[in-house]
């Protein structure tokens, strides 16, 4: 399923690390960009430099490559480059400036120091030694240790300051989670459309045929992921995602299809169907036993949820103009006499407002 369906599947615990990389590329956007890459001399299959490789690279000559005849220019590399990645190496760059400017204004610094200890304790959960991170890192996500420091590490201990203050994790968070993550849960099929008679067209086919559900879902669900497999999602449980929907999913009986579900944690109102194919036994006999693990999750979900937080408030409280794309945001308080066109009160195209 896609994230904004929020029937993803619990996470196992081996799979920890790509939470924590994940969240914070979230968070920044783009925390891993594509980086201009300063050149190094190239050597040709028998060894020997370019002729004019010495030259290039000390900045004496513009040309950069030899092909026949014509010559490949700097200004032409630099061009190429920001039209195939301008506008996602600068919105990267814009948003570590707004972290920057945010720990400006509040007096927050973040030492190298602290940078190189997060990296040993995250190292510390997985049993690794920190090289052995950075090098699984680099292998995995094509994360470089500057990378990592830079726009994962750093970015998540920025925003943990500007929050101020731990995460605070209650009896009942940790029994939730219990519940959520080692409790039964439903094995279904999903047909899931955006408008409400749609849905009640299709749900008047499907309980007159639920042996053909699978190909209605392959048919008419909007839901790419599940529709893909003829409806079959992970399996659902409570406390996880869309409460409508567990809710629901936990009241059928195996072979019984569901009335159609309102959906409202999107964008635009979804309509869902299930078909309750049985259910999975609890995993967990006690919560005790798995109690520090359950601390463990909430605590990166917290944390997770708090930074994600922070940043979205920093950017709607910092101006930001993006010229590249002439888009503005954050920081637009119109003025009487002037008009700006902002877009749910934060992003708009940059117009100059008259009189200015």
């Amino acid at each position: 399923m896609s994230e904004g369906n929020h029937l993803t599947s619990n996470k196992s615990s081996t799979k920890k690390w790509a939470l924590i990389i994940g969240t914070v590329m979230a968070v920044a956007v783009a925390a891993v960009s594509i980086q201009f890459m300063k050149s190094k001399d190239s050597q040709a299959a028998t060894g020997e430099k370019s002729p004019s490789a010495t030259a290039s690279n000390s900045g004496q000559s513009a040309k950069l490559a030899r092909v026949g005849n014509n010559f490949i220019t700097r200004e032409e590399l630099k061009e190429e480059c920001l039209q195939r990645y301008g506008k996602d190496v600068l919105e990267t760059l814009i948003n570590r400036k707004v972290i920057e400017t945010a720990c400006q204004e509040q007096g927050v610094s973040i030492s190298e120091t602290e940078v190189n200890q997060e990296i040993i304790e995250i190292a510390k959960r997985f049993q690794l030694e920190p090289e052995s991170w950075l090098q699984m890192l680099q292998a995995e996500r094509g994360l470089t240790p500057l990378q990592y420091k830079r726009d994962v590490i750093w970015p998540m201990i920025a925003l943990r300051k500007l929050a101020g203050g731990e995460v605070q994790i209650s009896e009942e968070d940790v029994a939730k989670a219990f519940v959520r993550d080692y409790g039964p849960r439903v094995k279904a099929r999903l047909i899931m459309v955006n408008k409400s008679r749609e849905a009640q067209q299709i749900w008047a086919k499907v309980k007159e045929n639920p042996k053909d559900f699978g190909r209605y879902a392959r048919e008419f669900s909007v839901e790419p992921n599940s529709r893909a497999l003829d409806g079959q999602i992970p399996p659902i449980s409570k406390y996880s995602g869309s409460e409508e929907l567990w809710k629901n999913a936990f009241e059928l009986k195996e072979g019984e299809i569901s009335g159609i579900i309102q959906l409202s944690d999107f964008d635009q109102t979804k309509y869902c169907i299930l078909l309750c194919e049985g259910f999975i036994p609890q995993r967990a006999t006690s919560q005790e036993e798995v109690q520090a693990d359950l601390v463990e999750h909430l605590k990166e979900e917290k944390t997770q949820k708090l930074v994600a937080d922070v940043f979205e408030r920093i950017k709607r409280d910092i101006p930001v103009d993006n010229y590249l794309t002439g888009v503005r945001t954050g920081g637009i308080t119109p003025t009487s006499g002037t008009t700006s066109s902002t877009t749910n009160g934060s992003t708009g195209t940059i117009r100059q407002a008259s009189g200015r």
